[in-house]
C-alpha cells in the first residue's frame, strides 16, 4: 500500500472528511491520494494561513481534530501563524508538511540549504505545538500518526506538526507490519471528591460567589445553562464566549480588557472567582493584578500544570481536572448551592445598570457599529455561528452579540491574527452544513483575507461576510489617538492606509453584495439576504470601542471612566480580605496555593 494512500486512509477511518491546503510539489502524492478517496475532500484554499485557520474551524465545530496539508519551504512557513494560532488557542489541528527527499536533505550539515524549498520546519514549530517531528522512517508513519492524533486531544489540546519527506509518501509499505502507538491510560483529569468537595464549601460559605467559562469550558454548555437557570452567577472570557446561554438569569457578561463593564464589575464586587478552564492572562486582570486579587479568594480549575505553576497572579488556589466534568458535578449540586438572595439583587442591579446597551448609551458618541450589531443579533437564528476577526469589529462583535443557547463564537484569543474570521468560517460550515455562519471582520481583516472569499462562491457555502468598514485601522488609531496625540500612520487615507473597495471585491469573487448605511438598511438587508453574501457596513470614523481598559488601570477601572464616588459604591465593599476562606480551601479540599 502507498503510504500517502494509508495517511488519507487514517483520518477518513477516524471521521475527518476534509482536508486543508494549497498543492505543491512535495505534498503532490498526498493531494493526489485524497482525490482518490471518496471518503474525503481537499479544499485548494488558495493559501496556507487560510487552509490552518479553515482546519481550526472545522475542528472547533466538528469536535474532531482539523488537518492542514502544506508543501515545503514557503508552503510550510506560510503555515506557521495558524500553527501558532491552534497552539495558543488550544485547539487541536495536525498540519502535515511536504518536505524534500530524504537524501536532500541537509540534516546536521553546516549549510544553510541542500534540496531546492528545503526548510526545517520542525524547529520552528515546536515552540508552537505540543509536538512536531520530521517523519523519515516509512515503519514509523502509523506510529506518528497515531501519536499525533491521540496528542493533538489529550490533556490540554493543541497542534501537531509532522513534517513528511516525498520519498517517505510515495514509500509502499504494509499495514500489518507497522508499529502502532501505544497511549499510557490518561482517562479524563477530574477532581476526587475532597478537591470537588471544597469547591463547592467555597460557594457556599462566600457572600458574592461568582464562576467564570473559560475557553476551556466550551463544550460544558449543557451543565452551564443549567447553573445559570439556577441563579448561579456566571460571567465569561472572550474565549468562553458561547459556552453559555447569555439570556440565561445567572450570566453577567464578558470580563477583559474590552469586556462588559457590568461583568469587570462583578468580579470587583465578588469574594469567591472559580476561574474554569481560564488561564486569567492580563488582558482579563489587567496590568495591576494586586487589583485583581484584592478582596477575594480565587479558584482556579484547569488541565495545564504548567500555565497553573507559572502563572504572574498569585493567592490562587488550584485544582486540576477537566472542565467538563467538573462543571457536569457542579450542576448536579446547583441546587444546595443556597446563594445570597442579597448578591443575587447585586448582580442584576450591576447588569442592568452597566449593561452594554446602557454603555453605548451614556459614553459613545458614533454609536452606528454597536446598532448595526444589535440589528445583526436580532436577525441570528438558533444554531448559527458568529465568527469574528481581529480589530475594534472583534470587541464590538463580543460586546455587544448576546448569543442564545445553540449559537457559538468563534475567534482568536492569543495569537489574534488579522483574516482570521473568513477562512474559519468556512471551515466550521463545512464541518456542519446545516448551520449558517456570519463573519464580523473589518476593512483591514478583510484585506488579509481576500484569498478565501472565492472559496464561499466556489462550494455554495452559507458564508454572511459582514465588513464593518470605517475605512481605517481602527483599533490603532483609537491606541493613536491615546497615546500618540492622534497621529494616524498607517492607519487612515490620510495616513497612508488604503480601504478596499468591497463592491468590486465581491464582484470579482462571484458574491452577491450590499451596503448598508444605516441599522435599519442592514435589518432590511438580512430579510432577503442569500446564503452566501458580503455585506459592506459603511461606518463614518473615528469609530472607538467602549468600554476599555487603560493600560495600569485597576480591571475594574474602564475607560471612559465613572465618576470616582459612583465607581466607589460599586467596588467598595469588596476590599475585604479573607484568608481564612483560602486555609479552608487548602485543608479540605488539598488544592496547591499558588
Amino acid at each position: 500500500m502507498k503510504a500517502s494512500d494509508w495517511i488519507i486512509d487514517f483520518f477518513a477511518r477516524r471521521g475527518v472528511d476534509t482536508l486543508y491546503g494549497y498543492i505543491g510539489g512535495m505534498v503532490t502524492h498526498l493531494i493526489d491520494s485524497a482525490s482518490r478517496d471518496a471518503r474525503v475532500r481537499f479544499v485548494q484554499t488558495y493559501h496556507e494561513q487560510s487552509a490552518a485557520f479553515a482546519a481550526e474551524g472545522y475542528a472547533r465545530r466538528r469536535q474532531l481534530p482539523g488537518v492542514a496539508i502544506a508543501t515545503s519551504g514557503p508552503g510550510a512557513t506560510n503555515l506557521l501563524t495558524g500553527v501558532a494560532n491552534a497552539y495558543f488557542d488550544s485547539i487541536p489541528v495536525i498540519y502535515v508538511t511536504g518536505q524534500v527527499n530524504t537524501g536532500e536533505y541537509k540534516y546536521d550539515k553546516p549549510i544553510r540549504q541542500q534540496g531546492f524549498q528545503e526548510t526545517d520546519v520542525v524547529s520552528m514549530a515546536r515552540p508552537v505545538t505540543k509536538y512536531a517531528v520530521l517523519l523519515d522512517r516509512a515503519d514509523r508513519i502509523c506510529l506518528e500518526f497515531e501519536k499525533a492524533w491521540h496528542l493533538v486531544q489529550s490533556g490540554r489540546p493543541g497542534p501537531v506538526l509532522i513534517d513528511l519527506p516525498m520519498d517517505m509518501q510515495r514509500q509502499e509499505i504494509d499495514p500489518e507490519k507497522l508499529e502502532h502507538f501505544a497511549p499510557e491510560d490518561e482517562g479524563i483529569m477530574r477532581l476526587d471528591d475532597a478537591a470537588f468537595s471544597a469547591v463547592v464549601e467555597a460557594i457556599r460559605h462566600a457572600a458574592r460567589p461568582l464562576l467564570l467559562a473559560g475557553g476551556g469550558a466550551i463544550g460544558a454548555t449543557a451543565a452551564l445553562n443549567q447553573l445559570s437557570h439556577s441563579g448561579i452567577p456566571i460571567a465569561v472570557s472572550l474565549m468562553g464566549k458561547g459556552a453559555v446561554d447569555e439570556f440565561t438569569p445567572g450570566f453577567v457578561g464578558m470580563i477583559g480588557s474590552y469586556g462588559n463593564r457590568s461583568a469587570n464589575l462583578t468580579v470587583g464586587r465578588a469574594d469567591l472567582l472559580v476561574a474554569i478552564g481560564s488561564r486569567l492572562d492580563t488582558r482579563q486582570t489587567g496590568a495591576r493584578r494586586e487589583e485583581f486579587c484584592k478582596g477575594k479568594n480565587i479558584i482556579q480549575i484547569d488541565i495545564d500544570r504548567n500555565e497553573m505553576t507559572s502563572h504572574r497572579l498569585g493567592g490562587r488556589t488550584v485544582y486540576y481536572g477537566d472542565a467538563k466534568d467538573f462543571l457536569t458535578r457542579l450542576a448536579e449540586a446547583a441546587d444546595t448551592l443556597n446563594l445570597h438572595p442579597e448578591w443575587l439583587t447585586e448582580i442584576g442591579f450591576l447588569r442592568e445598570t452597566y449593561s452594554q446597551t446602557r454603555e453605548v448609551e451614556r459614553f459613545v458618541v458614533n454609536r452606528m457599529p454597536y446598532d448595526m450589531l444589535e440589528a445583526l443579533g436580532a436577525a441570528s437564528k438558533p444554531g448559527d455561528i458568529f465568527v469574528a476577526d481581529i480589530g475594534q469589529n472583534q470587541m464590538w462583535a463580543a460586546q455587544t452579540l448576546r448569543l442564545r443557547e445553540g449559537q457559538s463564537f468563534l475567534t482568536s484569543g492569543g495569537m489574534a491574527p488579522m483574516g482570521y474570521a473568513i477562512p474559519a468560517a468556512i471551515g466550521a460550515v463545512m464541518a456542519d452544513p446545516v448551520c449558517r455562519a456570519w463573519v464580523v471582520t473589518g476593512d483591514g481583516g478583510l484585506q488579509i483575507a481576500l484569498q478565501s472569499l472565492p472559496l464561499i462562491s466556489q462550494y455554495r457555502l452559507p458564508v454572511r461576510v459582514l465588513v464593518m468598514n470605517n475605512a481605517s485601522l481602527g483599533m490603532i488609531t483609537q491606541f493613536q489617538s491615546l497615546y500618540f496625540h492622534s497621529n494616524f500612520a498607517a492607519t487612515t487615507p490620510d495616513g497612508g492606509y488604503e480601504p478596499p473597495a468591497c463592491a468590486l471585491l465581491a464582484q470579482a469573487f462571484h458574491l452577491p453584495y450590499f451596503c448598508a448605511r444605516t441599522p435599519e438598511e442592514l435589518t432590511q438587508i438580512l430579510r432577503k439576504i442569500p446564503a452566501s453574501a458580503l455585506v459592506e457596513v459603511k461606518l463614518t470614523a473615528p469609530t472607538t470601542v467602549s468600554p476599555k481598559l487603560e493600560y495600569d488601570r485597576p480591571f475594574y477601572d474602564m475607560s471612559p471612566p465613572l465618576p470616582e464616588e459612583e465607581l466607589r459604591k460599586a467596588i467598595v465593599s469588596a476590599q475585604k480580605k479573607s484568608g481564612h476562606k483560602r486555609y479552608i480551601l487548602m485543608k479540605k479540599g488539598q488544592g496547591v496555593l499558588l
